[in-house]
């Protein structure tokens, strides 16, 4: 890496920390949980680490560097915790934001597994399993589901419905 660009990372790092806790806070563990459904799949695309990014830059109110910053630390808290703290991390995002805060990132999550124009079994399981810790029930997450990817224009093999 070179001086210049240890000098821009440093720039973010301290515009990062300049924000209000609760911004910091909000944007990284919502980077995290879509963090969550990238790593289901093997072999992260720029598709998916890019539609993250544009999440959330939108969701976290952050400029793209900012955001480039906190997806790449997302993704490499998971991949170094893991299941450790997912679950942890998913339940204290419920526990801060609002219903619709919670439902806009279960779509983004759908949105984020199919942002390389596949989704998996494995992907499908661990957003299930993420819209259980977000506090919807199994038909709110179908439901959910079966929207956002309407809205994509999207229909992963065996959910025609």
């Amino acid at each position: 890496m070179s001086d210049s660009e240890t000098d821009g990372l440093r720039r973010i790092s301290g515009e990062l920390d300049a924000l209000p806790l609760e911004t910091r806070r909000f944007a990284t563990v919502y980077a995290y949980v879509l963090a969550r459904v990238a790593r289901t799949d093997p072999g992260l695309g720029d598709a998916e680490r890019e539609f993250m990014e544009r999440a959330v830059v939108e969701a976290g109110h952050l400029s793209a560097p900012q955001a480039a910053l906190v997806v790449q630390s997302a993704l490499s808290m998971g991949s170094l915790y893991g299941a450790t703290e997912d679950y942890v991390v998913t339940r204290e995002f419920a526990r801060v934001a609002t219903r619709e805060q919670c439902e806009a990132l279960l779509r983004t999550g759908f949105a984020v597994s199919a942002a390389d124009d596949r989704v998996t079994p494995s992907e499908i399981a661990e957003l299930n399993e993420i819209g259980a810790e977000l506090g919807f029930d199994a038909a709110e997450v179908d439901a959910i589901r079966r929207d956002a990817f309407r809205q994509l224009g999207h229909v992963p093999a065996g959910n025609e419905d």
